[in-house]
């Protein structure tokens, strides 16, 4: 158990790296690091989970959607168009492999599909 709970608190560390830094990087997505990084702090340690909810990272980033209000439509297409321009860049690269260019199609449209429909959206907290 030790062993799955130190490569639990790596993993987590390496989600919130990656995720600060696509905080700030336009092309590389923060919201999946962070939720990976949530994820495994959750499993692996109470102390690292609730240090890891109280930064600013989590609660402009992820508070909203884990509590279960969803996201509000900025947030939404910041990671759409994210991820379609990184999947746009993988779907050139496989330009002689068919499969992988339809797996990606279909990866792509169901990402779409999720955010547009799956994910609820907020509105927009009022600036004070």
């Amino acid at each position: 158990m030790k062993v799955k709970k130190v490569l639990l608190v790596a993993l987590g560390c390496v989600g919130l790296v990656l995720g600060a830094i696509g905080a700030v990087v336009p092309l590389l997505p923060a919201f999946p690091f962070l939720m990976l990084a949530a994820f495994c702090f959750a499993k692996s340690s109470e102390r690292l989970h609730a240090w890891f909810c109280g930064t600013r990272l989590y609660k402009r980033n992820l508070e909203s959607y884990a509590a279960g209000q969803g996201m509000d439509w900025a947030t939404k297409i910041r990671v759409m168009v994210t991820v379609t321009l990184l999947m746009t860049i993988g779907f050139v690269m496989m330009r002689q492999v068919r499969v992988g260019q339809i797996v990606l199609a279909c990866v792509w449209a169901f990402h779409i599909l999720y955010f547009c429909f799956g994910v609820k959206t907020r509105r927009a907290p009022a600036e004070a």
